[in-house]
C-alpha cells in the first residue's frame, strides 16, 4: 500500500529531524521543510547518511513542503508559529495537520502556560479554518529517543479533531515505533500540551533527560 507523503515544517530542528528519521525508516516519503531550503537539504543529507540513498527524502522551503505534503506536521518553536500559519494557510486546506508544537514561554518552561484559544492545536485550527483537521501528537517524547534506534518506553497521546483523523495519526505513531493512545477531542489538547512543562520540570528535578508517560490499565495491543 502506498504511504502518504509527510511534510515536516521545521524538520531541521531536533524533534522534526527525529520524526523524519523514524518515518523515512518505516518507508514513508518525507519532505523536510525549513525557512531555508539550504538547511532543509543539509538535513536530508544527514538523514541519508543514516538511512542510505534509497530513502524517500526531499528538502524544501516550508510553504513548498506544505503544498507538496499529503500530511503536514508542524514542529517549530511556538514563537515562530503565527507567521508560519499565515505563510501556509492557503496551501494546506483539506489536509491533516499534525501539531507537535507546545506553548513554552522561556525562561519559565517548567510552568504550564496555554494560549487564549485553549491550546496550540486550537490556535492552529482557528488560524487555518474548518477545512483542515488539527491533531496533537509527540509533545511528550524526547527528541533524542526519536533519533535513536531502540524501543521507546513511552506512550504518545493523540488528541484532536475527529476520531478518523486521530486514527490516521495513531497509525503514524505506531509506524514510528511507539504506542499511540487516543486522548480524545481537540479540547483535550490543552492537557496533552501542558504535560510537556510538567515533564521538563520532572527531568530537572530528578536529573533525567527523557521522562515520559505510560498509560496503565489498558489491554495489550493486538
Amino acid at each position: 500500500m502506498t504511504r502518504p507523503t509527510i511534510a515536516i515544517l521545521g524538520g531541521t530542528g531536533k524533534e522534526g529531524r527525529g520524526l523524519a528519521y523514524r518515518w523515512a525508516k518505516a518507508g514513508y516519503p518525507v519532505i523536510i521543510g525549513s525557512r531555508s531550503p539550504e538547511r532543509a537539504q543539509q538535513t536530508v543529507a544527514l538523514l541519508r547518511e543514516r538511512l542510505g540513498p534509497e530513502a524517500h527524502l526531499q528538502g524544501m522551503e516550508n510553504r513548498d513542503a506544505a503544498q507538496a505534503g499529503e500530511i503536514v506536521v508542524i514542529s517549530v518553536p511556538y514563537a515562530g508559529l503565527p507567521p508560519l500559519l499565515e505563510h501556509i494557510r492557503d496551501v494546506v486546506q483539506g489536509k491533516l495537520i499534525v501539531n507537535v508544537v507546545v506553548p513554552l514561554k522561556p525562561p519559565k518552561v517548567t510552568k504550564v502556560w496555554l494560549p487564549p484559544a485553549g491550546s496550540v492545536a486550537q490556535e492552529i485550527q482557528e488560524a487555518l479554518g474548518p477545512e483542515v483537521a488539527v491533531v496533537d501528537a509527540f509533545q511528550n517524547i524526547a527528541h533524542a529517543l526519536l533519533w535513536g534506534d531502540g524501543p521507546i518506553d513511552c506512550d504518545v497521546l493523540v488528541a484532536g479533531k475527529g476520531k478518523a483523523n486521530r486514527e490516521r495519526v495513531m497509525a503514524l505513531v505506531q509506524d514510528a515505533g511507539l504506542r499511540a493512545i487516543d486522548a480524545g477531542p481537540i479540547e483535550n489538547c490543552a492537557v496533552v500540551e501542558g504535560l510537556t512543562s510538567l515533564l521538563i520540570y520532572i527531568n530537572k528535578r530528578y536529573g533525567s533527560t527523557h521522562a515520559g508517560l505510560r498509560i496503565t490499565g489498558l489491554a495489550p495491543a493486538e
